[in-house]
């Protein structure tokens, strides 16, 4: 099982980057030891695969566009493919190690357009209403996927036949999941996926231009809606003003670039689009609770450790 504790993303996006071992079988089991996490949370981000869980240890929060939800330990969940969704650190008692399977779905459909793909994956994966899905080990069918949830991490890699015994686990896990959104699957609400496909197409162009000076009517222009639209959008999906989520993405970069490198302090606030030393000094210390030079020894130590 592949340890993670942190996220890589596709150039100039939030779209998370999956390191699958080949492209025939995208599939990855991975053990996310969340403390590792720089900023204690998973920022908003997107992909096409399924992310299934189980919290080992430890409680989280995700949030999606219109639906918050908490994981404590031995609970599990389903957030759907391209939802938009970030997570949060809850626990500060215990380790916070969530198990994840994350895969494509074709992965289950087989060929495009298969039956299986039209009957059973299409019709969940597309439905706007299912953002995520939490399962809670004090309901006695949510219960027993719970275990199957788990029961799939037992697996080996090392064992010949293990590509088609997960894909049998998790074609089982599907047919349940199917079946427990069978209510929401017949509530056929108006929502429209398009302001998320606006919102990570804004996502996409404040990581391509987060260096330079962006403005709202900028923002809102790459993808030609208002200004009030675009305020709109980015609030109902990520729940930030755009200037919000601006700020917080140059901030995120700012604690890459403390991280992961030697670039003077004075140089960094340059970088990562939040201007001179007083102003990155002030905003960093209140997102982060330290100063810049304090954040680089923290983790750089820690990665040493």
């Amino acid at each position: 099982m592949r340890i993670t504790r942190n996220l890589e993303f596709m150039t100039g996006s939030k779209e998370e980057k999956l390191p699958y071992r080949t492209p025939d079988f995208p599939y990855i089991a991975s053990q996310a030891e969340l403390d590792y996490y720089r900023e204690r949370f998973v920022p908003w981000h997107w992909h096409r695969a399924i992310e299934l869980f189980y919290m080992e240890s430890g409680e989280i929060q995700y949030c999606t566009p219109h639906k918050t939800a908490v994981f404590p330990a031995g609970t599990a969940g389903m957030v759907n493919s391209n939802v938009l969704h970030m997570t949060k650190i809850r626990s500060h008692r215990e380790k916070n190690i969530q198990l994840l399977h994350i895969f494509d779905p074709k992965l289950l459909a087989g060929s495009q357009g298969s039956l299986i793909e039209q009957k059973y994956i299409t019709p969940l994966i597309t439905a706007p209403q299912i953002e995520i899905l939490a399962l809670y080990p004090d309901q006695p069918e949510q219960s027993a996927l719970i275990d199957s949830i788990r029961g799939a991490f037992l697996l080996s890699e090392r064992d010949f036949g293990y590509e088609i015994n997960i894909r049998e686990a998790l074609s089982k896990i599907w047919v349940q999941l199917c079946k427990i959104s069978f209510a929401l699957l017949q509530d056929n609400p108006q929502r429209e996926n398009r302001t998320a496909d606006k919102v990570k197409q804004m996502m996409v162009y404040v990581h391509e231009h987060y260096t330079e000076k962006i403005s709202i009517p900028e923002l809102a222009g790459c993808v030609f809606l208002s200004e009030r639209e675009c305020y709109r959008a980015l609030q109902n999906c990520l729940h930030m003003t755009p200037a919000e989520y601006i700020k917080s993405y140059r901030l995120q970069m700012a604690c890459q670039i403390l991280a992961d490198s030697q670039m003077p302090i004075t140089e960094a606030g340059y970088a990562c689009g939040l201007g001179n030393a007083s102003y990155f000094g002030k905003v960093f210390r209140e997102f982060a609770g330290c100063t810049p030079l304090q954040y680089r020894r923290r983790w750089q130590n820690c990665d040493k450790t």
